[in-house]
């Protein structure tokens, strides 16, 4: 009988997680080009969102620790709504359980998605909000491992890891995976979070594109 254990105790590091589920991490630009070029331009109404959901981080962190909770729902939620990603086709699961199996090590781990954008039971994009002062890097082992748990399909596994004031994709496919830029809400006076939601606009725009052909 296979152990059972929580992804966050078993992967520990990302080394952990290449060994356990054999994944190459690639810099290929081709393989993960959804956040580097052909970004769709932002509405009026998109750009003045991001704008506002920056002053509304600054208010928040002006009190010290942020919770993960309030990073989902002051900071996500509203782009998730922008991006009608809470309307049909498309579902919003929070705190949906997944199970990926170690086959060389008869182990199965365990753990939830804090937010799973799904359309029927497609997965589009799966989300991890972290606390305020964790490093996002941090969770790539643990968001791979969630990743790993993608119904099988031809399209690959998109994953956004934040803090809120931090972004950062990834993108997972055939046991190779490749990560963005850290976009970083106070990095400039450009507001970094509108590269964020051009990039998950566009991996919706993919996946959209897909289903039509």
């Amino acid at each position: 009988m296979s152990q059972i254990t929580a992804i966050t105790k078993a992967l520990t590091n990302l080394n952990e997680a290449h060994r356990k589920f054999n994944l190459t991490p690639t810099l290929a630009a081709e393989f993960f080009p959804e956040w580097q070029s052909d970004l769709p331009a932002l509405t009026a109404l998109e750009q003045q969102t991001c704008d506002r959901l920056k002053q509304c981080y600054l208010y928040y962190a002006a009190d010290g620790a942020i919770s993960e909770g309030t990073v989902h729902y002051r900071m996500l939620s509203p782009l998730l709504e922008l991006l009608q990603l809470y309307d049909p086709p498309y579902k919003i699961r929070a705190e949906k359980p997944v199970a990926v199996e170690v086959a060389t090590e008869d182990l199965i781990l365990e753990g939830r998605i804090d937010a799973l954008v799904l359309q029927d039971q497609l997965w589009v994009v799966l989300i991890e909000a972290k606390q305020y002062g964790f490093s996002v890097l941090q969770a790539v082992p643990q968001t791979l491992a969630y990743m790993m748990a993608h119904p099988p399909a031809d399209q690959p596994a998109f994953g956004l890891i934040t803090t809120g004031e931090d972004y950062l994709f990834l993108k997972l496919h055939a046991r190779q995976y490749a990560q963005s830029y850290k976009f970083t809400l106070l990095s400039d006076d450009r507001n970094n979070l509108l590269r964020g939601l051009q990039t998950l606009k566009r991996i919706v725009e993919g996946f959209n594109n897909s289903l039509d052909t």
